[in-house]
């Protein structure tokens, strides 16, 4: 666990990273250099093992934020006549929905309440309604709220229908089990700094062979373009254009902890873990979730804001680091609320000290009324 000065990121990524994996920074690598590109390779081995692709997938790297590798995903998985469904409930569905446009992807942006998940059934619905659609763009873990989507419900009906099934993943990958065998779908796109807990610069996306190899000239993009990618590093072990070196040195040294841990099993068990300490110490301040307890992921939790009017997010914000604690904002459109992240190299007891770091912020700042939702403020 992290200890030191530095205040802990209750985010979702970037997020709080031990020692061992801040010290795998300090040394320089060549990006042509055969033991970083052993690294890479050691790498993308793994993150296929965490889902059980076995020789079916493969895995790309990419420079950049997990939005880098979504957009490669879509651009590359998707013909340029391809028809997209992507099931809304959340700021990062829009976000797909917003690239799917970019590239000129036809898509169907199909509204599901924030508070609800997507699950197989409405995603059945909306294909037995439109034929045409060719992919399905799911986000398994939307923190805009929280939610934990039914991705092994939904990969199913992909699958029973022959679509293509495209897994934003950011948030849950090495947390919440996904098997290829038991949940199959043709992307799968995460990134170095979530839920492995390395730092961010690089996206991945675990890819069926089969459907990248079937992708060539699909891509919009020369820098995003995932085939090429894929057949470059092939051919030569090397990226095509300069890696983020340091983010993958730490890579390397995260999921080695990783591992050391006991795996997803063990990394989802320990968040858990923090998501109920954090449940429960925010309820005893009066606190209440946005969402219900049996949608809820234990990634991120979203609070109502306090009623009393002498609540603001920015000084309630600013009172909470000044302890050491970074939060983040309310990604919700109708009511006004804060999250508090539960991922990183932190525990149970952290979370606790959470909570009394918030208990005294709302002391400090004469905040009694916790009660219920405030509705949004005009931006």
């Amino acid at each position: 666990m992290i200890r030191g000065n530095d205040p802990i990121l209750l985010t979702p990524g970037p997020l709080t990273t031990s020692l061992a994996t801040k010290q795998a920074m300090l040394r320089d690598w060549g990006s042509w250099d055969a033991a970083f590109n052993g690294i890479t390779l050691s790498i993308c081995r793994d993150l296929v093992d965490i889902v059980g692709g076995g020789d079916d997938y493969v895995c790309v790297p990419m420079q950049g934020s997990g939005t880098f590798s979504v957009e490669a995903a879509v651009g590359n998985v998707v013909p340029r006549n391809g028809r997209v469904l992507v099931p809304n409930n959340g700021a990062y569905c829009a976000r797909i929905v917003k690239i799917c446009r970019y590239l000129g992807r036809d898509v169907v942006d199909l509204p599901v309440p924030e508070d609800q998940p997507t699950t197989a059934a409405i995603v059945d619905a909306a294909l037995a309604a439109d034929p045409t659609i060719t992919h399905v763009a799911q986000v398994h873990c939307e923190t805009g709220a929280g939610i934990l989507n039914d991705l092994p419900g939904i990969a199913q009906v992909c699958a029973k229908r022959g679509k293509g099934l495209i897994v934003d993943a950011m948030s849950s990958f090495a947390a919440i089990e996904i098997d290829a065998r038991a949940t199959p779908f043709d992307a799968l796109v995460a990134a170095s700094g979530k839920c492995l807990e390395g730092v961010p610069g690089m996206g991945f996306v675990i890819v069926k062979k089969s459907v990248l190899e079937a992708s060539a000239g699909n891509s919009h993009s020369l820098a995003l373009d995932l085939y090429d990618q894929y057949v470059y590093m092939q051919k030569t072990t090397q990226w095509r254009y300069t890696p983020p070196t340091h983010v993958v040195a730490a890579l390397r040294a995260a999921i080695d902890q990783f591992k050391e841990e006991g795996g997803q099993p063990a990394r989802g068990a320990r968040y858990a873990a923090n998501c109920a300490a954090l449940v429960e110490g925010m309820a005893a301040l009066g606190f209440r979730p946005f969402l219900r307890p049996e949608v809820q992921a234990p990634i991120i939790v979203t609070f109502h804001a306090p009623a009393d009017p002498a609540y603001d997010f920015k000084r309630f914000y600013a009172a909470v680091r000044e302890r050491g604690y970074i939060l983040y904002p309310g990604k919700l459109t109708q009511v006004e609320t804060f999250r508090v992240g539960c991922i990183g190299a932190i525990d149970a007891n952290e979370m606790r000290n959470v909570v009394s770091a918030v208990g005294e912020t709302l002391k400090d700042l004469g905040i009694r009324e916790i009660g219920s939702a405030r509705p949004r403020k005009a931006a």
